[in-house]
């Protein structure tokens, strides 16, 4: 019996001994690393989809009636201004401004042989009148076959590229159809739409002579190399989106941007006094933010925040954290709900720090 009474105080022992060493180790798997939000001045870069125009960008119709004699040019050729583009068959006019040309000759004639007599007080002063409106309509007719003539030839009004063409040579062409368009890709027009409550604030922010710099994100997922400035606002805001449209514009010397393209406009917005927390310290349940708040008896707090920007690692909060709050920083998946845990503090800034980040 004896014997029995010290073979289970050693089992006790041993159990108590087990029991007390799983507690130490449980105890040592719990040291989490806990953090606070930094507070700082940063910038934040905000993205718009864009459409990109040319600064001149124009149809060019024909002017009067006739097959389509000739093309100078190309598609995609550039084209210097006053450059001959198309003739359409001037065979016509050319004729009727001979005609009227003939008719100007005689009525000149005839105004001098009057102005003769008149001197001479051999015709009355109506003649000489007469014979003078006569001229005046005949010139006016010669100017109004001339520009007839000069119609038939389809000049660029500007330097530019030429588009695709409409029509062929030979094509029977009526007046005002279209024959191709001229792009003026000098400089470019890039419009893109701002939220209401974004436009306010840059309102707010900019003052009213002030050109605020901003940088173009192409296609290709590369920036334009040249930046541009944002140079007018439209004034109507557009009730269907509750948006409103910014122009900004970009030089373009190298004509890498061309009329009808896309991409996205790039605007940096500073924020002073902004609150900073990793990424990493956030989790989401239904669509909704929340980390975890560690309060003075070391129990963990689920408490929901609203993030105000997103940047490469970090969040900037706008509601819900104080700078002074203590947040799990790792560990996320071990915890629950007011459960109590022991945790080492890493300076936030620090933790800020080694993250892959850029801030001013």
């Amino acid at each position: 019996m004896k014997r029995l009474f010290m073979f289970m105080s050693c089992c006790v022992l041993l159990w108590h001994s087990s029991c007390q060493s799983k507690s130490e180790e449980k105890e040592e798997e719990n040291q989490f690393l806990v953090t606070s939000p930094v507070q700082m001045d940063t910038s934040i870069t905000k993205d718009y989809v864009c459409q990109i125009r040319a600064i001149q960008h124009i149809e060019l119709r024909a002017q009067e009636r006739g097959y389509l004699q000739q093309i100078f040019v190309d598609e995609g050729q550039f084209v210097k201004k006053g450059q001959l583009l198309f003739r359409i068959m001037p065979k016509l006019y050319e004729a009727e401004m001979q005609r009227a040309k003939a008719e100007a000759d005689f009525a000149e004639i005839e105004y001098q042989n009057t102005q003769k007599l008149a001197d001479s007080n051999i015709v009355a002063p109506n003649e000489l009148a007469m014979a003078k409106a006569k001229l005046d309509k005949a010139n006016a007719e010669l100017s109004l076959s001339r520009v007839h003539l000069e119609f038939t030839e389809i000049r660029a009004p500007f330097d530019g590229i030429i588009d695709r063409f409409h029509v062929r040579q030979g094509s029977l062409v009526d007046e005002g159809d279209l024959l191709t368009e001229l792009s003026d890709n000098s400089k470019m027009w890039v419009y893109y739409n701002v939220p209401e409550a974004e436009y306010l604030d840059y309102r707010t922010a900019v003052k009213k002579d002030s050109l605020v710099n901003v940088s173009l994100l192409m296609a290709n997922n590369k920036l334009f190399e040249y930046p541009g400035v944002v140079e007018t606002i439209e004034a109507d805001f557009n009730n269907e989106t509750g948006n409103i449209a910014f122009r900004a514009a970009f030089p373009n010397p190298k004509g890498l941007l061309r009329h009808g393209e896309t991409g996205s406009i790039r605007m940096i917005e500073s924020i002073g006094n902004a609150l900073i927390i990793p990424q990493k310290t956030t989790f989401e349940v239904l669509e909704k933010k929340y980390v975890y708040t560690i309060d003075k008896d070391n129990i963990v707090k689920a408490r929901p925040i609203t993030i105000a920007a997103e940047l490469p690692h970090i969040y900037i909060v706008q509601d819900g954290l104080d700078k002074n709050e203590k947040i799990l920083l790792e560990g996320l998946s071990k915890v629950n709900e007011n459960s109590k845990i022991s945790y080492d503090f890493m300076d936030p800034k620090k933790v800020i720090s080694n993250l892959e980040l850029y801030a001013e």
